[in-house]
């Protein structure tokens, strides 16, 4: 069963995310292991499994970039251990230059705004890309799922850089 079936939603990009924690918690219910604690040791291991599937399906389900990986897998499109780089330069130059910036940070007059700046500008790319992401899935085309795969692949750099960021703050409040 996949997760989509699992939380009985369509199979798509968008989900109602004010419904999946609702659903969770009712899975949750049906599933946790306490409720089988007097049962067969097979009924233990079962309502285990299921419980570990419930909780995968939500972590997978809750996430715009785990979903979007998800949708690609169901697709034949295995996006986790390939070892397939950007090739876009585009991005690339971007990237560096991003890099360049949270190095040099510190140097900056108010670092903190600094941060708070490339955060921003970050941010807006993460949305872009969202957005962009959002309509290659919608088709069936195959070149639009090596797009969403090389879209996927751009978006997993902005949200490191972003938790490089959070980290460059936290460094910088202690000082």
């Amino acid at each position: 069963m996949n997760y989509f079936e699992l939380f009985n939603i369509p199979v798509s990009f968008d989900v109602d995310l004010s419904e999946l924690p609702k659903t969770y918690q009712q899975l949750q219910r049906l599933t946790h292991p306490d409720k089988f604690a007097s049962g067969s040791d097979q009924d233990k291991l079962v309502a285990i499994q299921k419980n570990a599937q419930v909780n995968d399906a939500y972590s997978v389900l809750k996430s715009p970039l785990s979903r979007a990986e998800y949708l690609l897998s169901l697709r034949g499109i295995d996006l986790q251990h390939e070892q397939q780089t950007i090739k876009d330069t585009a991005f690339l130059m971007q990237q560096m230059e991003w890099r360049e910036e949270l190095a040099e940070i510190a140097d900056r007059t108010d670092p903190l705004s600094a941060l708070e700046s490339l955060e921003d500008e970050i941010k807006q790319t993460i949305k872009s890309d969202l957005t962009k992401l959002r309509h290659l899935l919608e088709s069936d085309q195959a070149t639009d799922e090596k797009s969403a795969a090389d879209v996927i692949r751009q978006l997993k750099f902005s949200y490191k850089m972003l938790s490089e960021i959070e980290l460059k703050e936290d460094l910088l409040s202690d000082l």
